[in-house]
């Protein structure tokens, strides 16, 4: 296939945002090259939200749940909803007349590239994680190759053909933003400190709780407070009398976000992850406790051990450990713009175009 064909490309991503945006930057690289991509997404609320601002791109709900326990009594139910699922992929892929299927990972992923499979069309699942996740060693059966955020992940695909290609980060997060504008834009305050809190697309009741405490007990750098729209009115009215705390249930603008923060509080999902190294952004990683075979934490380990974050458990996460991260990082420049240059080290600023060659030629030569 010569380089110049424009490819219909059908990317399978959703379900959370780790998963969604990735694929998005990866779509409007192809779009950039005169490619069509297709995004396939879940049918949660997530998904229709972060989708609604990217009216240049194609987006198609598909249904699908995550995978239980093998010994769980919803395999029955899970195995018929995916047959479902893969039987809806196959009609999408004839109707669009797919030339490719790239799944980004998860349950939304394995439907689609084994419909793709079955219809003699290449296909690919890009990985983020350091320790990949049971969906995607599954759906890398089906692939001509799997694509790697970091070399850490490659051997637990033995028999697959591995690329390292880097995580994507949406092209709107390049863009630069002034930090002054940035903080007047969310209401802070331009000069003090800001300390960016975010506990994922879901929120996090706990994580929320902490940083809301530490700052009671200590008011030397604002928070901006991304809360989750289920904890968002909780966290509004306990927020009600700290004036150096800013609270959103969440962000449509997390370019502007990043450039107002000095620090950041957030979980360890590899999208994540990217961003921060993208931005080189000092982090205190609270992995998520109950992501599937802890790939939080593996993935957090990484960064920690490049000196790109600190990293502190759930179960342990106080107002003290908070405390410690902004007086010992955010408010001490020398030790944050090494934490910062250490994670820009880790970043991957061609991985969207990695995956599109890959798409176009099958190889990364």
């Amino acid at each position: 296939m010569s380089q110049t064909e424009p490819l219909t490309v059908v990317i399978a991503c959703g379900g959370t945002g780790g998963h969604l945006f990735p694929g998005i930057a990866v779509a409007q690289e192809l779009k950039r090259k005169g490619h069509r991509p297709i995004l396939l997404i879940s049918m949660k609320s997530v998904d229709a939200q972060a989708s609604n601002k990217y009216e240049d791109l194609e987006f198609r709900p598909v249904e699908a749940i995550a995978m239980p326990r093998l010994a769980s009594l919803k395999t029955f139910g899970f195995v018929w909803k995916l047959v479902r699922t893969w039987r809806s992929c196959r009609r999408i892929l004839r109707e669009v007349k797919a030339d490719v299927v790239l799944g980004m990972g998860g349950f939304t992923s394995l439907p689609p590239v084994r419909a793709g499979y079955g219809l003699g069309l290449r296909t690919y699942v890009h990985d983020s994680n350091a320790l990949p996740g049971k969906a995607n060693r599954l759906t890398a059966r089906w692939c001509d190759a799997v694509l790697l955020g970091v070399q850490e992940a490659s051997h637990y695909f033995p028999k697959s053909e591995c690329m390292v290609t880097g995580t994507p980060v949406r092209a709107e997060l390049a863009r630069s933003v002034n930090v002054v504008f940035a903080r007047e834009a969310f209401g802070l305050d331009t000069i003090r400190p800001v300390v960016l809190s975010m506990g994922g697309s879901q929120g996090a009741k706990q994580l929320n709780t902490h940083v809301l405490e530490a700052a009671r007990r200590d008011a030397s750098v604002q928070y901006l407070l991304l809360a989750g729209t289920a904890d968002y009115e909780r966290v509004q009215k306990m927020a009600a009398d700290l004036p150096h705390v800013k609270v959103l249930p969440f962000c449509s603008d997390m370019a502007s976000a990043y450039a107002a923060a000095d620090g950041v509080i957030c979980r360890s999902g590899a999208s994540s992850l990217t961003e921060l190294a993208a931005l080189g952004k000092a982090a205190l990683l609270v992995p998520y406790p109950f992501a599937a075979d802890d790939h939080q934490m593996h993935n957090a380990r990484v960064y920690a051990a490049h000196g790109a974050a600190r990293v502190n458990g759930q179960e342990t996460l106080s107002p003290e450990v908070i405390l410690s991260f902004v007086h010992e990082i955010v408010l001490n420049r020398e030790a944050r713009e090494e934490m910062e240059s250490a994670a820009r080290a880790l970043s991957s600023d061609d991985a969207a175009q990695k995956i599109a060659h890959v798409l176009e030629h099958s190889t990364l030569s």
